[in-house]
C-alpha cells in the first residue's frame, strides 16, 4: 500500500482544509468557537481519517475510515450551506470552496469503489 500522501484524495482534502481555514479568519470573532471551530474540525477530519484508514492493515478497514471521511464531508458542506444562509463569509468563495468539497467527495467514493472492487 503506497502512503497517504501518495493519494490524490488526501492532497485534494489537505487543500481543503487549507482554504477552510483561511475563509473563516474573516468569520466574526463571536464564531470562533461556533461554527468556525465546526467548520475546522470537519475539515480536519477528512484528511486525517484518509490518512488514518490508508495505515490500516486491511482494505475493509480503509474502507470504514473512507466512510467517516464522507461523513465528515456531508458536516462541512452542511456547516457551509449554513455560512451561505446566515451571510457568514463571502457568497463566491463560499460556492468556490464547496465546489472544492464536492470534488473531494466524488474522489472519496472513488476510491472506496476501487477498493471494494479490488476486495470482491
Amino acid at each position: 500500500m503506497r502512503s497517504h500522501k501518495d493519494l490524490d484524495v488526501w492532497r485534494a482534502a489537505i487543500d481543503l482544509a487549507r482554504e477552510i481555514y483561511e475563509l473563516t479568519r474573516a468569520y466574526p470573532k463571536d464564531e470562533q468557537y461556533g461554527i468556525v471551530s465546526q467548520m475546522r474540525r470537519s475539515a480536519v477530519s477528512i484528511a486525517s481519517n484518509v490518512a488514518e484508514g490508508a495505515a490500516r492493515q486491511g482494505k475493509k478497514e480503509f474502507i470504514q475510515f473512507l466512510y467517516v471521511a464522507v461523513g465528515s464531508a456531508s458536516e462541512l458542506d452542511t456547516q457551509i450551506e449554513i455560512s451561505k444562509v446566515t451571510g457568514l463569509g463571502n457568497p463566491k468563495t463560499l460556492s468556490d470552496v464547496q465546489e472544492r468539497l464536492t470534488r473531494v467527495i466524488m474522489l472519496l467514493r472513488g476510491l472506496i469503489r476501487a477498493l471494494k472492487a479490488s476486495t470482491e
